[in-house]
């Protein structure tokens, strides 16, 4: 066979225009990877919930009603972003009454069309006790995995904000970065999406620590 035909033959098994990349699942690239690589970075014992931070502190029924209901009614307000700061001095109960405010937030649904969505968007407890907690290198890295988690509709738009940066999952990486792409950018996106539903709610608690 001529050289000639060899190149026909081979053209006739793989025309030009069948040969596309593919990228293996566990590929640091594919989608699959790098939603495996935010997960991996994402801290999981920052949650409110998380076991790593049992007994969970929690105010107790019929306590702090006042400030509840004054942070439920601020947080009930569709057209305006707030944020809420919560001070005072160590031991007077601001971790319970995030995590109070956090799990009602968990209970009410974003919109009556679905009951996976829930108004609660993610939480990060910060803790001097843990290295990964008292550090602000995946503060936000673990939020965008939260959001995304609880809100499936932006995954893509938080996978290719990596795959197009991937140091935005550096410890290092400038925190102004990480908070524009890796965070502002897919919720802004999620906003125009619910826009007339209630607004999304992140509780960070013990921010100086």
């Amino acid at each position: 066979m001529s050289h000639q035909d060899q190149c026909q033959c081979f053209h006739t098994l793989f025309p030009s225009r069948s040969l596309t990349s593919w990228t293996a699942p566990g590929d640091g690239r594919s989608t699959e990877g790098i939603w495996e690589k935010l997960s991996q970075v994402a801290i999981k014992g920052a949650e409110y919930d998380s076991p790593e931070r049992q007994p969970h502190p929690e105010c107790l029924e019929g306590t702090r009603v006042n400030l509840l209901n004054h942070i439920y009614e601020l947080l009930d307000k569709q057209n305006k972003n707030r944020l809420i700061w919560l001070h005072g001095t160590a031991g007077v109960g601001k971790s319970a009454v995030a995590f109070t405010v956090a799990e009602r937030m968990r209970g009410l649904n974003v919109t009556a069309q679905t009951t996976s969505e829930k108004q609660l968007a993610g939480t990060f407890f910060f803790s001097r006790k843990y290295t990964e907690r008292c550090t602000t290198g995946h503060f936000f890295a673990t939020l965008a995995y939260q959001l995304a988690t609880n809100f499936p509709s932006i995954r893509d738009d938080v996978i290719t904000a990596i795959r197009e940066n991937p140091a935005l999952l550096d410890p290092k990486k400038s925190l102004r970065d990480q908070m524009e792409v890796l965070f502002l950018q897919p919720l802004r996106r999620l906003q125009l999406r619910l826009r007339d539903c209630p607004p999304l709610v992140f509780v960070i608690d013990a921010l100086d620590e």
